[in-house]
């Protein structure tokens, strides 16, 4: 079938590359408008942008995805289906455009984990399996009827780094295997069923570590920040300067505590801080401007005695 992808990151370019390998034509490519980013405001292409580039497609980055020129040019092409992975939400004039659909790759097990940050939350939520799948778009955002589903365990050393990466893996299967099954009929689109469960877009104040929570549920919202975003907590200094630091790897150790002092640290290889039904202890972060640091390299370098948690 000939189709338009529609993506931005670098999960995208995984489903980008398998249709471009398979029996299905690619006729272009559709991400975002380049955006300077970062100090220096230096334009930096998508993920999505540079991969199209790399093999000469056909490349559109409308403004407005209204916009009379650009719907010109879709149609022109005569793509059977459209395909999206990480992209905004298309308006129907778009999606309701080819004969056979248009079909998103999202990685989750819908309805479970609807919205922008699937693989995050799923992990900070403690479940022990996720996945990907496919649906065709309609009105409300990832609501449509499923096409395929693949899932996958969440194993207790996954981060969001690393489910991302074996998400994106499969989901680049699944997207040929969508598109064999509407080339051939052979796939019914499915009501989703089941209790759905949002997946919100994450914010700076939803990073902040809430060490009143069980040691196990802190564990896993780190796991499910790391390495980006990244959990923050804050210490505070004797000179009473509140600093935050990124964590991006702890382990929860369940014993009685018996301390009222909840930062403890020997000075050289342990910084642990205490919960209601244990500790947890600190093993990888990053000081505010500094890189970063297991544990023990920040220690050899960084006294904390005399900080204190700050809540």
């Amino acid at each position: 079938m000939k189709t338009i992808f529609f993506g931005t990151p670098d999960f995208a370019v995984e489903s980008l590359d398998a249709i471009l390998h398979s029996t299905h034509e690619v006729c272009a490519v559709v991400t975002v408008p380049d955006r300077p980013a970062g100090r220096g405001q230096k334009v930096i292409y998508s993920a999505v942008k540079q991969y199209a580039l790399d093999h000469s497609l056909p490349l559109l980055q409308p403004e407005r995805l209204r916009d009379e020129a650009f719907l010109a040019a879709l149609r022109a092409y005569g793509a059977d289906c459209f395909v999206v992975v990480a992209f905004r939400m298309l308006p129907e004039v778009v999606w309701a455009m080819p004969p056979r659909g248009t079909f998103n790759l999202h990685a989750s097990l819908l309805p479970r984990y609807r919205g922008a940050a699937p693989i995050n939350w799923a992990i900070m939520r403690g479940e022990r399996e996720t996945g990907v799948t496919t649906f065709l778009l309609n009105h409300r955002i990832d609501e449509g009827s499923i096409l395929l589903q693949r899932s996958t365990p969440i194993a207790p050393d996954d981060t969001a780094g690393t489910l991302h990466d074996r998400l994106a893996s499969m989901g680049r299967s699944l997207v040929v295997d969508t598109l064999d099954g509407l080339a051939d009929g052979s796939l019914t689109p499915r009501p989703q069923q089941g209790d759905p469960c949002p997946a919100p877009k994450i914010f700076k104040d939803d990073c902040r570590i809430d060490f009143d929570r069980p040691g196990e549920e802190v564990v896993d919202f780190v796991r499910g920040l790391a390495p980006y975003p990244a959990a923050v907590m804050t210490l505070r200094s004797p000179k009473g300067e509140s600093i935050p630091f990124k964590v991006f790897d702890v382990r929860f150790h369940s014993a009685p505590t018996g301390s009222e002092k909840r930062l403890q640290t020997d000075g050289k290889k342990v910084l642990k801080v205490v919960v209601a039904n244990g500790f947890v202890e600190i093993l990888s972060l990053q000081m505010a401007g500094k890189k970063k640091n297991n544990i023990e390299e920040f220690l050899r370098g960084n006294q904390l005695t005399g900080w204190e948690l700050d809540i």
